[in-house]
């Protein structure tokens, strides 16, 4: 029997350095053995086209039950009405939105990619911005936040069908009930993407999408902890504001329109050992153990932000309300390309990320972004988290000290052993 020695141990190296090292990426984090165990199942094996009840294959009464419990765990989690975790990412689950909710050529007014908004939001060069009319919202240049005023300006210059809120690289929460009355006076949908702070969301640490979105969207495995990929939810029923041939107030109609922007309209199969690990992490995340845990990861956050202000770092907005923060680092004279390369050379692993108003290109950066998702997974508190600026700052005022990153490296995997990619 074939085995293949090569990808194993591949894999085996890439547990070793998520091991040894220290992950700040704010978009990951370390899923369970169970969420692991789930995803790598028979189940992959099955093919279940369409919804729970309604496949277009035989032999799916087994995963019918998993993916029905799925959904069911997930409207318990954030309160929603109802819920379709059939996306394969966050990108996919917003192109489904879209395409049930637009007409190629639509506007949507979305947050800007440069101030840390996300490429499915109307970038040029993503199929939102290429299928439909985008037109963007910043932060201000003095303060890094959103002007609220602004955006409601903006909105009614453009008049889009659809507004875009939720970011990949904003430290701030939102103001739903704002932009829901934007929303409602220009007759636009308005679409939250809340992929990455959305275990915060659901454990109520920061503001509810769904009390006043249309739609919401989420990735599962950022702060949720879940396996890689998508959902899509709502709460109420509403107004259509774009006039479609649905009846006023009915979830009913609005859940099917969006249910077939999934499938088939951007999707076929959907992945069931996907859906199996996305219930055992909705499972885990209305647990005690998740609620200690999302907690830490602000508590982590809001101690790792203090700390970086503190030696002269400039956090975009001042700070954090969730579970990252974008940092400029032009006082440092430091490109982020500088910041993500010597900071890898000590086993600390960040991404360069572009700040607002950026005169570098977007492979060069001006800035890094940092997240406390994964190594609050892995059991580290507040007082872990000076020590680890300790660690950011001493590599990065060394960053083309060979030896002494060298050095660096050592104290990380030296610290690191104690802590198990997955705490509790």
């Amino acid at each position: 029997m074939y085995q293949d020695k090569q990808i194993f141990d591949l894999i085996d190296l890439e547990k070793e350095r998520q091991l040894k090292g220290v992950e700040l990426i704010a978009s990951e984090n370390f899923a369970s053995a169970q969420v692991m165990a789930a995803a790598g199942s028979v189940l992959t094996n099955k093919y279940a086209e369409g919804l729970p009840g309604k496949r277009y294959y035989g032999g799916c009464e087994v995963v019918d039950e998993i993916e029905d419990l799925a959904r069911n765990r997930a409207m318990e989690l954030f309160g929603a009405e109802w819920v379709n975790v059939q996306p394969h990412s966050g990108a996919q689950a917003n192109a489904a939105v879209m395409l049930a909710l637009l007409e190629p050529g639509d506007k949507i007014l979305g947050f800007d990619l440069s101030h840390g908004g996300h490429l499915t939001h109307g970038s040029p060069v993503n199929f939102s911005g290429k299928l439909y009319q985008p037109s963007f919202y910043g932060v201000e240049k003095e303060t890094g936040l959103i002007d609220w005023d602004k955006v409601e300006a903006k909105a009614k210059a453009e008049k889009p069908k659809m507004l875009i809120c939720g970011a990949s690289a904003y430290s701030r929460d939102w103001d739903y009930e704002r932009l829901r009355a934007i929303a409602d006076e220009v007759g636009a949908f308005l679409l939250a993407d809340i992929s990455h702070p959305s275990g915060l969301i659901a454990r109520g640490l920061l503001n509810d999408p769904l009390e006043y979105c249309h739609v919401v969207t989420t990735t599962t495995h950022k702060t949720l902890r879940g396996p890689r990929g998508g959902m899509i939810m709502m709460r109420k029923d509403f107004e259509n504001p774009l006039g479609k041939k649905t009846p006023k107030g009915s979830l009913r109609m609005m859940s099917s329109l969006l249910d077939s922007g999934v499938f088939p309209g951007t999707q076929g199969g959907p992945l069931e050992h996907i859906i199996a690990a996305k219930a055992v992490a909705y499972g885990e995340a209305m647990s005690d153990d998740y609620m200690h845990y999302i907690m830490q990861v602000k508590k982590n956050a809001h101690a790792m932000a203090e700390a970086f202000v503190g030696k002269g770092y400039q956090i975009i907005s001042g700070g954090t309300d969730n579970h990252s923060m974008l940092i400029d680092l032009s006082n440092k004279n430091l490109t982020g390309k500088n910041a993500e390369e010597s900071l890898g050379k000590a086993d600390i692993t960040i991404n360069k990320n572009m700040v607002p108003f950026d005169e570098r290109s977007p492979f060069v950066t001006s800035g890094m972004r940092i997240g406390t998702a994964a190594v609050t997974t892995r059991g580290l508190a507040e007082s872990d988290m000076l020590e680890l600026v300790d660690f950011i700052d001493d590599a990065l005022r060394n960053f083309e000290n060979e030896s002494k990153l060298a050095e660096i490296k050592k104290a990380v995997n030296e610290k690191m052993t104690a802590f198990p990619l997955f705490h509790k």
